[in-house]
């Protein structure tokens, strides 16, 4: 605003000031036409024409160019009719003509020199402000032609990627989900004509485990709603327990967390307990966890009958280490000196790059897999 007021202050100042020191005066009544018309060129910025208007006594007076150089000027700008911006060009031309015909004999050759000089003197002040403001429109729509095409490439990407998404889902639970179906109808039909209980018992969480999982992956996939919910800590350790891990939980911390960070707090002990199964059998493992900010979760098995650290490959850990990371957390592993081994992970409670994911494509995955 400031910057706009003293522009407009420097425009009237310079244009009054050259008015007042041209020397030359055709006419007694010259210098306060063009003073006025000077002094009233503010009027340009909301009423074109008036300023125009207001120019021609004194181009007719012989000393109002200055004025009706900026008047033309914004008229170019502000004037979208052409035939209006040629109007205003004859009528400068005529009221610089007109007083040197009524006050002088001229030549017709000299003459249409003046006037063609004239009317260039009107015309290339407006042009050039129509140029200016036909510039700054095409600008303006080629920005907004490179934005719409960004948003058009960014949603063909986003689009692309849902797909290649769902034709994954479609892929793995087609191939695992047919398996897994097996394994829990196989199992329920040995729970029902079993004759041992530990058997039966054995059985019917073996069918339990593959619903679940089935359940799981079909979530993991956005094949399921958004709020499906993972067991308890506690469920897990349970678990864990009938699978014979003497296990010890230790639960702090109220802080809510994110759908992300639940599963990625969830996966460390499932994968740390799974571990422990496979790698340490008969090792007591310790699970602590303070639901804070951050989000701290450590599981610390003790050696086991068997160890064998190299076993493995460590995917499982790969894969785990890339989860917490999405979900904007870190992940540490280490061996103890005992012969035991240490997952450790630390978590922010908010929303982490998992969640945004879940939200940009899971509804797309979930159409495209279930259609």
């Amino acid at each position: 605003m400031v910057k706009a007021v003293l522009r407009e202050v420097l425009t009237v100042g310079i244009t009054t000031g050259v008015v007042l020191l041209t020397q030359d005066r055709p006419f007694p009544w010259s210098l306060w036409t063009a003073v006025i018309a000077a002094l009233l060129l503010s009027t340009r910025l909301r009423w074109p024409w008036l300023a125009s208007l207001i120019c021609i006594p004194a181009v007719a007076g012989g000393l109002g160019w200055a004025p009706a150089l900026v008047a033309q000027f914004r008229l170019g700008r502000k004037e979208k009719s052409i035939p209006r911006q040629v109007f205003w060009m004859i009528a400068m031309t005529v009221a610089s003509i007109a007083p040197v015909l009524l006050t002088e004999s001229i030549p017709p050759g000299p003459l249409l020199l003046a006037t063609a000089f004239a009317f260039g003197l009107a015309a290339a002040p407006t042009v050039l402000g129509a140029l200016v403001t036909t510039r700054k429109e095409l600008t303006t729509s080629l920005y907004e032609t490179r934005r719409a095409r960004a948003a058009e490439l960014e949603a063909r990407e986003t689009s692309a990627r849902a797909a290649e998404r769902a034709r994954i889902a479609r892929e793995i639970h087609d191939a695992v989900g047919h398996h897994a179906t097996l394994i829990a109808v196989e199992s329920a039909a040995l729970a029902a004509t079993a004759p041992d209980d530990t058997v039966r018992e054995t059985a019917l969480r073996l069918r339990s485990l593959a619903k679940e999982s089935l359940a799981e992956m079909r979530a993991a996939l956005g094949l399921l709603n958004s709020d499906t919910t993972y067991p308890s800590l506690q469920e897990l350790v349970d678990r864990a327990r009938v699978a014979g891990v003497s296990v010890t939980l230790s639960e702090t911390g109220d802080a809510p967390l994110s759908p992300a960070v639940s599963r990625a707090l969830f996966r460390v002990v499932q994968e740390a307990l799974t571990n422990v199964t496979k790698h340490a059998p008969g090792a007591s493992v310790t699970v602590t966890v303070n639901r804070g900010s951050p989000v701290l979760v450590s599981v610390v098995n003790g050696p086991g009958e068997s160890p064998s650290p190299g076993d493995g490959g460590g995917a499982g850990l790969h894969g785990l280490s890339e989860r917490v990371r999405l979900a904007g957390g870190t992940l540490t592993t280490s061996y103890r000196a005992d012969g035991g081994f240490s997952v450790s992970a630390v978590l922010p409670p908010g929303k982490s790059k998992v969640d945004v994911q879940d939200s940009t494509f899971g509804g797309g995955a979930r159409d495209a897999a279930t259609a």
